[in-house]
């Protein structure tokens, strides 16, 4: 047998740089080099785009997530690489930011 791909997710202009997947939500949410983060539906549909705070920090950075989890609840958390926490809404609200000099892996 072979493996056939369930979805095609489109929406990236380039590298996907971190990626999670919530199967209570039915969610799979990417981040990419350049940003921004997707929402997209487990049958490949967008769904939302989750943009960072654009005055924290330089929007440069911002742009660029390296780290993302979702929860059961509906919340994704987006690491950035200049050391900003953003946690989201399920449907693309920002809730709460954090800087952190840490480096977190």
């Amino acid at each position: 047998d072979f493996a056939t791909p369930r979805a095609i997710l489109t929406g990236h202009d380039y590298e996907i740089t971190c990626a999670t997947i919530c199967a209570e939500l039915g969610l799979v949410i990417s981040g990419s080099k350049e940003g921004p983060c997707l929402i997209h539906s487990m049958n490949g549909d967008l769904l939302r785009t989750l943009e960072g705070p654009e005055t924290l920090a330089g929007s440069e950075n911002c742009l660029r997530p390296k780290l993302i989890q979702a929860s059961r609840e509906g919340h994704c958390v987006v690491y950035y690489e200049n050391g900003l926490f953003c946690v989201f809404s399920v449907n693309g609200r920002l809730q709460a930011t954090m800087e952190t000099d840490d480096k977190i892996k």
